[in-house]
């Protein structure tokens, strides 16, 4: 039985700003975040909208693209490290907005940014056991990255989520039997209670992420099957690699940690390609790992989402070449627990390709540093959505303690009407 994905949307806000013109205002060279962290534009959440709203978004064009009634959804996850609530989940308000019928298990994931893939794969052993049975589960991952103004971690923001169609007729991407996984008990990332802004240790946190990649790498390459040759690797069964991407160099640094492991469990291959470690590592990140990550250099850190915005981008741009072939797929979450695990690309994936988003990125508004700093320091208040919002959901504010949502008509009704 094949279990994947149908069907991806990706949502992302209307604002973004340029890390040049952060950079200038910070009085630090351009160069040190669009070359150093390989981040382009990161995208800016006003006060409107919040997790909720971009994952009801998300959701709605989903389940609109693939013709999808929201009552026949049994199973609503969502993913998020920046809850709104910390008891309601995040997910309820999307049910309410979405139109789910009342007969749906549904909740929220938290572990850092590996929350996304524990839905996914939480909702794909759903539709597994539930046989013959007809089952389909909807999974958005959604989150804003948040760090003090100033602070190193300031040009590491973003804002997006990524909804996915689970069940057994994936159009997207196949996935694959095995995975393997790792975990530790960390403090390389995370959020006190009362606290808006995470608190990070950068240079603990990258270690981490490369431990729990090489827990998570050797576990899988021992379960591969058929086995290895003397002389193949991993690399040779897959023809893309996607990661976790906090910043685009996080996952260069993760494909070179990737490509000598996998090498050096081939003692035949290791013998040829040690010589040449540094020149082949950086042919195998340009071949295989790069072109995932067009658009998570231009939306910045969307923590759960992140890995998933690579696949939609990659979808988007190469579904047509990858038809039939294998991409591997890692997942970090801060804390820490990993996952790495693989996906087949099927023959129907270019029909369903369009996840929105190169239309929305190519259509947003890039805002000066004063006017991010004050959407940044409004946070989301909620209000009333400014002229042109393209999303669907709208943030209207706390009033007696309860978190007020509702809906706006699509940017295409809209522009019809």
């Amino acid at each position: 039985m094949s279990i994947g994905i149908e069907r991806l949307a990706v949502y992302t806000p209307q604002y973004g700003l340029a890390l040049a013109d952060l950079a200038a205002a910070r009085g630090v060279a351009p160069a040190k975040y669009t070359q150093g962290l390989g981040v382009q534009e990161m995208a800016v959440a006003p006060p409107w909208e919040d997790v909720v709203t971009m994952a009801a978004t998300a959701g709605a064009r989903v389940l609109r693209a693939a013709g999808v009634d929201p009552a026949s959804i049994g199973m609503l996850l969502v993913a998020t490290e920046t809850a709104v609530d910390h008891a309601k989940p995040v997910s309820i308000f999307v049910h309410d907005l979405l139109g789910v019928g009342p007969h749906c298990r549904t909740y929220e994931l938290k572990h850092a940014c590996y929350a996304g893939t524990a839905a996914l794969m939480t909702a794909a052993d759903w539709v597994r056991a539930g046989g013959a049975r007809p089952r389909r589960a909807l999974v958005i991952a959604t989150d804003i990255a948040r760090y003090e103004l100033g602070s190193s971690g300031e040009p590491t923001q973003g804002a997006g989520a990524v909804a996915m169609l689970v069940g057994r007729e994936p159009q997207a991407l196949i996935l694959g039997d095995e995975s393997g996984t790792y975990a530790g008990n960390v403090h390389d990332f995370w959020r006190p209670l009362g606290r808006r802004e995470a608190i990070v240790d950068g240079q603990h946190s990258v270690d981490c992420y490369l431990i729990a990649l090489a827990g998570a790498f050797q576990m899988y390459r021992a379960l591969e099957r058929p086995p290895f040759e003397p002389d193949e690797a991993f690399q040779d069964r897959v023809a893309r690699m996607l990661y976790h991407t906090p910043f685009p160099k996080m996952a260069m640094k993760a494909h070179r940690r990737f490509a000598e492991l996998d090498w050096r469990a081939s003692h035949a291959r290791w013998a040829q390609v040690e010589p040449r470690l540094e020149e082949a590592a950086a042919q195998s990140y340009v071949e295989l790992a790069a072109p995932a990550l067009t658009a998570v250099s231009r939306i910045g850190n969307t923590y759960t989402a992140s890995l998933y915005v690579c696949l939609a981008s990659l979808l988007e741009a190469e579904s047509r070449m990858l038809t039939g072939r294998r991409v591997g797929l890692f997942s970090y979450g801060s804390g820490s627990c990993a996952e790495f695990f693989s996906g087949v690309v099927p023959t129907s994936a270019p029909r369903v390709s369009d996840t929105g988003i190169a239309t929305q990125l190519r259509e947003r508004t890039l805002v000066d540093v004063p006017t991010y700093e004050r959407l940044a320091r409004t946070g989301d208040a909620g209000g009333e959505p400014a002229a042109g919002f393209a999303g669907e959901f709208v943030f209207h504010g706390v009033r007696n303690d309860r978190r007020e949502y509702g809906r706006v008509e699509p940017v295409a009704a809209r522009a019809s009407a």
